[in-house]
């Protein structure tokens, strides 16, 4: 049984793959769409047609599933996806939700399930084109950990890029106060968690609003 269980998940998650700086991996059933077309205005991509759950690669070490609106509203096919990309446990998980009017009232049980029940990082967009965006922001900043190996960093928390980049999502949200929220809260499900107050206490009342929006739709 444990056999079969490894076998399963190494075809969900396509191992040893290797993602060159710059570029992104996508799967073969992303080609012409409008998605990956603003991809291509500005990074190198490239078609797996066997990466599993997985559809995009921006790094070798981070995968990430897209769940459209109508994956949202059925509710049940992106769950077990999602479950394979967390159990492989080779790479980070994070999961793209299309958040329209039409799925929102069904965007909170994909945040509960995904990031808060088995810990992947949830990104609300509004369509094809916002998701590029993220995808971009993903590429460019798992390249500036790449490059300059021999230089020394300036010193700064040891953030996920991954993590960091879903916070940056947030309107309003800069690098310097999505920071700051993770060195108070630790996690991404420690601000979800967080009160209207103590949030206020760290990034102010007008951000502190707009990452309760982000999580909680309020």
């Amino acid at each position: 049984m444990a056999a079969n269980t490894s076998k399963n998940l190494s075809q969900a998650v396509k191992s040893g793959l290797r993602v060159p700086v710059g570029h992104i991996i996508v799967s073969g059933r992303w080609r012409s769409t409008e998605l990956v077309a603003d991809l291509q205005k500005s990074i190198q991509v490239h078609y797996e047609d066997s990466l599993g759950v997985v559809d995009f690669h921006p790094s070798s070490s981070i995968g990430v599933i897209y769940v459209s609106e109508a994956d949202a509203v059925c509710g049940t096919g992106y769950r077990q996806k999602c479950v394979k990309l967390h159990m492989a446990n080779r790479i980070r998980g994070i999961v793209i939700v299309e958040r329209t009017p039409a799925s929102d009232q069904y965007f909170k049980d994909v945040q509960i399930f995904c990031g808060l029940e088995i810990g992947l990082s949830v990104v609300p967009v509004s369509g094809p084109i916002e998701a590029a965006g993220f995808l971009k922001q993903l590429v460019h900043a798992e390249g500036k950990q790449s490059v300059n190996v021999f230089k020394k960093p300036a010193p700064q928390p040891n953030v996920d890029s991954a993590v960091l980049a879903t916070l940056r999502t947030v309107p309003t949200l800069g690098e310097v106060k999505a920071r700051q929220l993770l060195a108070k809260f630790k996690s991404i499900h420690g601000i979800g968690c967080a009160s209207f107050q103590d949030l206020s206490a760290v990034v102010g009342h007008a951000a502190a609003q707009n990452v309760r929006q982000f999580f909680h739709g309020i």
